[in-house]
Order: C-alpha cells, then sequence, then structure tokens
C-alpha cells in the first residue's frame, strides 16, 4: 500500500498559511529536506487555491529542487470545477476526495504528497489517510493565520526524525499511529 506524506511548512505557532510571511530564511539543510520529502514522490494531490496559484508559478520556476519535481510529477486536484490553469500532468479529482485518496494508495507507485494544502490535510487526516505529516517549523511566530492542526480530531503521532537547520528550523517527521 502506498504511503500518504503531508508536507507543511510551519510558523511556531503552528500557522501554515502564507508561508512567505513566516519563513526569512531557506538554507541548504530545508533545501535537503525537501529533496528527501519529494524524493519517493511519484503523485501529488492539491487543493484547488494550491493548484492555481502554483500554475502561475512553478511552470517557469528554476527553483531547485521543486520546479522540477512539481512540473513533471502526475498532480490530483481537489476540486468541484473545471481546471482554469493548464499545467502538465494535472487531473481533477471527480467525486469524493477521500475515496479517490483510499483508491490511489491501493495502486502500485511511490508515496503520494499532500503539499500547501491547509484543508485537504484536514480532511484526510480526519479520515485516516495521512501516514506521515512532515513539517518544517520556522523560528518565527506568525500571530495570525489558519493554523495546519486546528480543527483536526485527535490523533496520535511519533516521532520519527528531527534535526535542526543552521537557520533554526525545526524540520520533523511525524508518522500517524493508527
Amino acid at each position: 500500500m502506498r504511503r500518504v506524506v503531508a508536507y507543511e511548512l510551519l510558523s511556531l505557532d503552528g500557522v501554515a498559511e502564507s508561508p512567505d510571511s513566516f519563513i526569512h530564511e531557506w538554507d541548504a539543510e530545508v533545501d535537503a529536506h525537501l529533496a528527501t520529502v519529494i524524493a519517493d514522490q511519484d503523485a501529488v494531490i492539491l487543493r484547488r487555491g494550491s493548484y492555481e496559484e502554483w500554475a502561475r508559478f512553478w511552470p517557469t520556476s528554476d527553483i531547485e529542487p521543486f520546479a522540477s519535481f512539481i512540473n513533471g510529477v502526475q498532480k490530483y486536484v481537489a476540486t468541484s470545477t473545471p481546471l482554469g490553469a493548464d499545467w502538465a500532468n494535472a487531473t481533477r479529482i471527480e467525486g469524493d476526495v477521500a475515496e479517490f485518496v483510499e483508491d490511489l494508495r491501493n495502486q502500485t507507485g511511490g508515496e503520494i504528497g499532500v503539499h500547501a494544502s491547509i484543508s485537504l490535510t484536514w480532511s484526510l487526516l480526519a479520515a485516516g489517510l495521512i501516514d506521515e505529516l512532515k513539517v518544517v517549523i520556522a523560528p518565527s511566530i506568525a500571530g495570525a493565520g489558519r493554523r495546519l492542526l486546528d480543527g483536526v480530531p485527535p490523533a496520535r503521532l511519533e516521532l520519527v526524525g528531527a534535526e535542526t537547520s543552521t537557520s533554526g528550523h525545526l524540520l520533523a517527521t511525524y508518522r500517524v499511529v493508527r
């Protein structure tokens, strides 16, 4: 069975919305962590808003390692309306997202990534479909904004690994205990 891995950028107070407002430095360790996260992923699930924003930015970006990855990977978009932006390897999820993800997990392939989609991460955690949560916690307090775990039902997590980058980011991986 394929694993579903959520990757999120957070402030110390748990805000995931608009990470550019609280991530002030990006260092080699954060890049290496991201490269490790995406190395095993051959599919990504995005919410409509993230897809539209990223479809305007990533196709012309040369920010590596993510640009090559996200432009080439199969992208599944959770939306009830047709996709407005044309981006390579993007498919709209038709029907129930949790059922789609469960079916995708049962197909052969690599890991399935969930990136930059707070509400999608919420719903997949609530449905028991996230296997790992990989977070980059910035050494800053956002003070306001949507928090990653607000409204998520209780869950037990096990710390699988953690390290600190030279710029003070905590890079942590948690496995969801079932």
